[in-house]
């Protein structure tokens, strides 16, 4: 029985003339359970984290305890100050969370045997799930598979968020059926659900949640034609959710059907007016 399956949505965090807005938040993430995500993540990439003090990262994750089950909510856990992010941990591990999303610590680019002491020491402070997050791109170091190998072993680390770009990679992970793998990565979310993925953590999915939710659903029983075809109606926002940098287009989108405001921290900038009449033609 996986832990993580299905759609979740890696949240934004609304703001309002600089500050965030709770009201939005609150709303948003009820919508997006109204719609079928299995869950949402919040203080991630997409929800503007580094950019968060860790007050308001903690304020955000009260919020959504407000709104959302605990089994429904995972907390990003981000940093290269190990110190730091033990303390912050414990501070999220104060509050029933679903579980918590890890990356590499940025910028320094340690080894392979730094990445697995690292992880390592994370886990064994950890009273809940660790959802590993692999997203070289963003952290600069890239999990290699005897890495990730040794880090499933640990009883506290179930699953991955799977950024990393390497499909030969992924397939040995869902073969090795010691993690749950989700996708990172919104245009391959068919292809992992495929391979026997268990589902994405996706930030395209705040916009035709239920689409993907019924992406998920057809290939859990073998309908691929079926799923197919969703997926590929899905690509042009697809393509332009990641038109410029996330979450923008998405930030967007989500104002355009008045369920937050248009507004990021630099430096995040909206998304360009040319961007948002391509958007406008998608919600159409």
């Amino acid at each position: 029985m996986p832990v993580f399956s299905g759609i979740w949505v890696a949240l934004v965090t609304p703001f309002n003339d600089g500050a965030i807005d709770f009201p939005a938040l609150r709303r948003l993430a009820r919508h997006l359970l109204d719609e079928g995500a299995a869950g949402l993540v919040a203080c991630g990439t997409t929800g503007e984290a580094a950019a968060l003090s860790k007050d308001e990262q903690l304020a955000v994750l009260d919020a959504l305890l407000d709104e959302v089950p605990a089994e429904c909510l995972v907390m990003g856990l981000a940093g290269n100050n190990l110190a730091d992010v033990l303390a912050f941990q414990r501070e999220v591990q104060r509050r029933p969370v679903a579980g918590v999303l890890v990356p590499a610590p940025y910028y320094i680019r340690p080894s392979q045997d730094g990445l697995l002491a690292w992880f390592s020491a994370i886990a064994d402070a950890s009273i809940v799930p660790v959802i590993l997050y692999d997203i070289p791109y963003r952290t600069g170091v890239r999990l290699e598979l005897p890495t990730l190998r040794q880090l499933a072993r640990h009883p506290r680390i179930v699953a991955i968020k799977d950024c990393g770009g390497n499909p030969e990679t992924t397939q040995a992970l869902i073969a090795d059926a010691e993690l749950d793998v989700l996708t990172g990565e919104d245009g391959q979310i068919f292809t992992t659900l495929c391979l026997g993925g268990r589902g994405a953590i996706s930030a395209a999915a705040h916009i035709h949640t239920r689409e993907f939710v019924r992406l998920v659903e057809y290939v859990g029983t073998g309908e691929l034609d079926a799923a197919r075809g969703i997926f590929q109606k899905l690509q042009p926002l697809l393509r332009l959710a990641f038109a410029e940098p996330n979450p923008a287009p998405v930030k967007s989108l989500l104002a355009m059907q008045g369920l937050i405001t248009d507004e990021l921290r630099l430096p995040m900038l909206p998304s360009s007016a040319a961007l948002r009449e391509r958007l406008r033609s998608e919600l159409a």
